[in-house]
């Protein structure tokens, strides 16, 4: 049934994967589109009581995996609300801002500083925390944020649609995946997502194009699903991953060209409720339980929560989750560098376990150790397991070459997840309320 299930949703994403123009969004110019101002404080994260391993670390055993590798000579573009420089996070570089006129590496939401921490934080003299890669090195680009707003009103159309509440609309979301490119990064994270009903045109062609060029250039791209909240454009779950789509999510919905990844409970490895569900989730991890690192009184303590107006909400989201995958691709690049991006994907979808048929954590939760240490069948056929080339000049007929690449890479991590769902278990060395914080 799950392979059936697999083969199922693979199908839909061909035919729901939108046929884009070949032209790549250029990069330029960096800043905003139209001007902006701050209207909201920054956040103010909460440091954490206890200094124990996070649970999300035990439940993927991310000790052990650094047993096999730490991501050393990786980089990992991180697109959100930018990165505070923080002194677990050295090497951090500028990667450019979209959102007003600074160089990528101020935060004021602290979201892209809590999403680095869990891919890269190096290890803390007094406490258990550290990142999944910690000797990857991150690259900021931001390009969201929730406390600024555009100083004047446009006409909405939907080539304005934003990720998240605030500031963030889909073109720079394009611009700033074609950047992350580059600038050399071997992976892009972005823990960001817009939401629509499927009968409303998202208009992410330009995402589309951005996340071919990425695929093309041989960059694993990881996404979050996307979490159900009232404040944001996330609003109804999808009753059923195949037949009832209630609610369309971008970038998340460009699976395979991106790793979609799903919330799972820290403590145990379920779908976490809050998770949107979507025939484009790829795998699942930890999306509760969050603990990472962010400039906060007490100094670099790790953290575990934001200040709200009742207390402490805790950190949890598929923004996590899609980076702890993000750092286990940092590993499995590090330790294989010889994989194109579509072998990356297929090694991580298909050690993943504990997945179903309800579309909430894809092929399972990740398994690093065994992403570091399976040995899987040969390598599929070049002409199969790799991306296409760059997409060609606008005449050709729109989009051919996205189909040809989409189908190529669906065809590598569809087999992947047939005989991962196939295959015995592997062996492995060692085996803005009250309720949490959601991004």
């Amino acid at each position: 049934m799950r392979v059936a299930w697999a083969a199922a949703a693979a199908l839909l994403l061909v035919a729901s994967c939108p046929a884009v123009a070949s032209a790549v969004p250029s990069a330029s110019p960096l800043g905003p589109l139209t001007p902006t101002e701050q209207h909201a404080r920054c956040a103010r994260p909460v440091a954490a009581p206890a200094t124990d391993i996070p649970a999300g670390h035990d439940l993927l055993d991310v000790a052990a995996a650094h047993q096999f590798s730490r991501g050393e000579g990786v980089t990992v573009a991180v697109i959100d609300t930018g990165v505070t420089p923080h002194p677990r996070l050295p090497g951090l570089v500028a990667g450019g801002d979209y959102v007003s006129g600074g160089d990528g590496l101020s935060d004021c939401d602290v979201h892209g500083t809590l999403v680095a921490g869990i891919i890269a934080a190096r290890n803390g003299p007094d406490d258990g925390f550290v990142g999944v890669a910690p000797a990857a090195r991150i690259v900021s680009i931001r390009q969201s944020s929730g406390a600024f707003r555009a100083k004047t009103s446009r006409t909405a159309n939907a080539a304005e649609a934003t990720v998240g509440v605030g500031y963030g609309p889909l073109a720079t979301l394009a611009k700033a995946i074609v950047r992350a490119v580059d600038l050399g990064a071997d992976v892009v994270n972005i823990s960001e997502t817009a939401c629509l009903p499927p009968s409303d045109a998202l208009g992410d062609d330009s995402v589309g194009q951005a996340l071919q060029y990425a695929l093309a250039k041989d960059v694993v791209v990881v996404a979050a699903a996307g979490n159900l909240a009232e404040a944001t454009s996330c609003r109804e779950q999808n009753p059923d991953p195949v037949t009832d789509i209630k609610t369309v999510a971008t970038p998340a919905r460009f699976a395979p060209l991106v790793v979609t990844v799903g919330a799972a409970q820290a403590s145990d490895g379920t779908a976490a409720s809050f998770s949107l569900r979507g025939p484009w989730v790829s795998v699942g991890a930890p999306g509760t339980d969050v603990v990472s690192i962010a400039p906060a009184v007490g100094g670099p303590r790790p953290v575990y929560a934001l200040a709200g107006a009742d207390g402490a909400n805790p950190l949890a989201g598929t923004s996590y989750a899609a980076a702890y995958v993000a750092g286990t691709v940092a590993l499995v690049r590090s330790r294989f560098p010889e994989l194109s991006a579509a072998e990356v994907i297929a090694r991580i979808v298909s050690t993943a376990h504990g997945g179903g048929h309800d579309g909430a954590l894809g092929a399972g939760v990740v398994d690093p150790v065994a992403a570091l240490t399976a040995h899987l069948p040969p390598r599929p056929d070049p002409a199969v397991g790799h991306a296409v080339d760059a997409p060609s000049p606008p005449d050709r007929a729109p989009g051919g070459s996205g189909r040809i690449l989409i189908t190529a890479t669906l065809a590598v991590i569809v087999l992947a997840v047939s005989w991962r769902f196939a295959r015995a278990a592997v062996p492995v060395a060692t085996r803005t309320s009250t309720s949490p914080r959601r991004w």
